[in-house]
């Protein structure tokens, strides 16, 4: 019995070098072909990465969940780049930005560390504009720093408390247990075409754009690291958005919130049909049949707003 055990034992544990080896050579075949985009500073302490180019008012783009700066960089970014300094951030634990801790990033501590690497890059009172959780991001900014930036875009932001369950993936990847024992599995065998469909789903009723799944890297959204602060980041909004909202009186600059009729992601009755009312002065932009991804699927509306908030702000 003892060396049926034993036996038992030696299995694990070369099974669990096999996985990590295997997830190891994947992480960095990933790395190797998608490389940083931009530079890295020192915050705190924290390694940021940020992506700039352009020339004019400056303007900081935040990611969703999942992703990370490429899918700014995809084409809203270099488009933005014409009239304005575009700064894009990798968020905590994603793309090449360092986590904060390992529990998962709040959304205030996130916009913290996002507004110190902004004030490092010379934009103390940047234009900010977030996606989905990003969005989440910038109203933590705006709510909590309102005299640190010069106007708000919310685009199918997370801004409101919901009663849906987190979803079984997200209670796997951010219990212990899943962190430990299926992470490192899905990093290691989960195909990329699985994470191409995902992204395809975000997207519906639209597609995605050609060449926005190659060139925002699937296989980074599969690194260990990645998908232990997403789900760890997913895990907590809900009850962040809840200590966030009584703070959206504070918010003072120009708003301009956008949103697709057809979100199942981020639902607009939910958030931003109540987000407007509780910013001053805030304006909504209903997009018909536009899904969750709406800075693609619609970017010439999320530039229109982002030009508007930028007028009504003075710049």
């Amino acid at each position: 019995m003892l060396k049926v055990l034993i036996c038992i034992v030696i299995g694990i544990a070369v099974a669990a070098l096999i996985v990590h080896a295997i997830a190891n050579a994947r992480e960095a075949r990933a790395e190797v072909d998608f490389p940083p985009e931009g530079m890295f500073l020192d915050v705190d302490g924290t390694r940021v990465h940020a992506v700039v180019m352009g020339a004019g008012p400056d303007l900081v783009l935040i990611h969703g969940s999942s992703g990370n700066a490429r899918d700014m960089t995809f084409s809203l970014a270099p488009r933005l780049a014409s009239r304005y300094r575009v700064i894009v951030f990798d968020r905590p634990g994603l793309g090449y930005t360092e986590r904060l801790n390992d529990t998962g990033a709040t959304l205030v501590q996130q916009a913290t560390l996002l507004r110190a690497a902004a004030r490092q890059l010379g934009a103390p009172t940047p234009i900010l504009m977030g996606q989905s959780y990003g969005g989440a991001v910038a109203l933590a900014w705006a709510a909590h720093y309102p005299g640190d930036i010069a106007a708000l875009i919310p685009v199918a932001a997370a801004s409101n408390p919901w009663d849906t369950p987190l979803s079984l993936f997200y209670r796997i990847t951010s219990s212990r247990m899943g962190q430990a024992l299926l992470v490192p599995l899905l990093t290691a065998f989960v195909p990329e075409s699985v994470v191409e469909n995902a992204v395809e789903s975000v997207f519906a009723p639209q597609t995605a754009p050609k060449g926005y799944a190659a060139h925002i890297g699937a296989r980074m959204t599969l690194r260990r690291g990645s998908l232990r602060a997403n789900g760890d980041q997913r895990k907590n909004i809900l009850a962040e958005i809840k200590d966030l909202v009584p703070f959206y009186q504070n918010i003072t600059a120009s708003t301009e919130i956008v949103h697709g009729t057809a979100d199942t992601t981020v639902g607009l009755s939910i958030h931003s049909n109540r987000l407007v009312h509780q910013i001053a002065g805030a304006r909504l932009t209903m997009l018909s049949g536009i899904g969750h991804m709406v800075h693609h699927s619609a970017e010439d509306a999320v530039v229109a707003a982002i030009d508007r908030a930028v007028e009504r702000a003075g710049l």
